[in-house]
């Protein structure tokens, strides 16, 4: 059976659980090595309070499984010297990074006038300035190799207000005007840089936005409706396929561009 990714290096950041999970599979699947980097310890915020070891060292089982190899690293992604250290643990692993997909993110909800300095800049860190930070340090192997493909995961927010998610509607629409200014710095070293915007997507995470907000997940899929498709949300795995095709030679022409996966939404 021949293996689309085979031989290459996938990094993938937020990779312990939900869509970065899904997405190291998918790949796995396909033959690639991952490095797999997501939090070591703690952080806390709301719907976000949790740490990665164990699910990390569990990802790396279902690999190897698969035939494919795994590098863990752990850190944070606002964190220049623990983002390096992560892309040098890949580097000494694999040699190289073929493709990059910058998943690590948080979401809360909270109205403009009533966020705290500190939930905004948290947002902004991790889900805008991790998404550069890891770039800067992949980017410059992508460039020895004259090849590579950068991913980021945006949402749907970053492409229209949200009630009560401002910081988050801000970092995502950051993630756009940030993936075309590399598509245009680094399409003359064969690199591309390309966004995906899911709609809602099934994870544990919509747990922790469900217990914030004193709702069932079944409530917050419903206040958020609005999906043409009537789905509440889509799944992890709708969210792999589409990162495998952007990484692909199939979207070999595809470069400063977002990939819309929102069941129809943003054409009401």
């Amino acid at each position: 059976m021949n293996k689309e990714f085979l031989g290459k290096t996938v990094f993938i950041t937020g990779a312990a659980k939900g869509q970065g999970r899904g997405v190291a599979l998918a790949f796995a699947k396909e033959g690639a090595n991952i490095v797999a980097f997501d939090l070591g310890e703690k952080i806390e915020y709301p719907a976000y309070n949790r740490a990665a070891g164990a699910d990390l060292e569990n990802l790396q089982k279902e690999v190897e499984a698969l035939g494919s190899k795994l590098v863990i690293a752990t850190g944070d992604v606002r964190v220049a010297a623990d983002v390096k250290a992560a892309v040098d643990k890949g580097i000494e692993a694999f040699g190289k990074i073929d493709v990059l997909f910058n998943n690590a993110g948080i979401c809360a909800y909270g109205a403009t006038h009533e966020l705290s300095e500190d939930e905004w800049d948290a947002m902004l860190d991790i889900n805008l300035k991790g998404t550069w930070l890891v770039s800067k340090y992949v980017i410059p192997h992508m460039i020895e190799a004259k090849s590579g493909v950068i991913i980021n995961n945006s949402s749907i927010a970053g492409l229209r207000g949200m009630n009560r998610l401002s910081h988050y509607a801000a970092s995502k629409w950051g993630m756009i005007g940030l993936t075309k200014s590399q598509a245009i710095e680094l399409a003359p070293h064969g690199i591309r840089s390309v966004s995906i915007h899911p709609t809602g997507v099934n994870t544990a995470m919509n747990d922790g936005l469900a217990a914030m907000e004193g709702k069932t997940v079944e409530e917050i899929a419903e206040a958020s409706a609005g999906n043409l498709i009537n789905v509440p949300w889509i799944e992890v795995e709708d969210v792999s396929n589409s990162v495998l095709f952007l990484a692909s030679d199939k979207a070999k022409f595809m470069t400063g561009s977002q990939l819309i996966l929102d069941a129809g939404l943003l054409t009401r």
